[in-house]
């Protein structure tokens, strides 16, 4: 059977790729897989020294929940109309990604998330990791224009500079 796997993080800017990953499958008559990717505490040095089994449990656990409440916040009580799967990995995103869509007729849904400067340097691109390496088509989403908007407010407020009531009006 043919699939759309989509990476999901549970951010609001993860919703237009959730979104669009539905429309995919829809049109391809395929099956949807969120795949949420975690990490222990820590990441690979923190497990390899002083966590147990009970710590990774409820470190997998926790990425069970946020996957549900992602898909919830997604698609609420109206489903996308195809069959969804969800799949939690431990590992980093881009690797956990194009191994789940590792058959050459799978679609892959990333989305390409706002790259300032300092986020760049910080964290590697999932999206860019998925284009080099996946064995199947991959489509990056944007984030939402609104999401744009958000995080302009929210610099805004943060640097506590007025709202120009005249960008406002139409």
């Amino acid at each position: 059977m043919r699939r759309v796997v989509v990476g999901v993080t549970g951010t609001p800017g993860n919703l237009a790729a959730l979104h669009r990953a539905a429309a995919e499958a829809r049109v391809r008559g395929a099956e949807l897989l969120a795949v949420l990717a975690w990490q222990s505490p820590g990441g690979e040095l923190g497990s390899r020294h002083g966590l147990g089994p009970s710590a990774h449990a409820e470190c997998r656990a926790a990425a069970v929940e946020r996957l549900r409440e992602a898909l919830d916040t997604a698609f609420g009580a109206v489903r996308p109309g195809v069959t969804v799967a969800g799949l939690t990995v431990r590992g980093t995103p881009g690797a956990a990604l194009v191994d789940a869509a590792r058959d050459q007729e799978d679609v892959l849904v990333v989305g390409t998330g706002s790259r300032t400067l300092v986020r760049r340097l910080v964290r590697p691109s999932v999206a860019r990791y998925c284009l080099a390496h996946a064995a199947c088509p991959v489509l990056a989403v944007p984030p939402s224009p609104l999401q744009a908007e958000l995080e302009s407010a929210h610099r805004r407020n943060i640097w506590r500079m007025p709202l120009n009531l005249r960008e406002l009006t139409p």
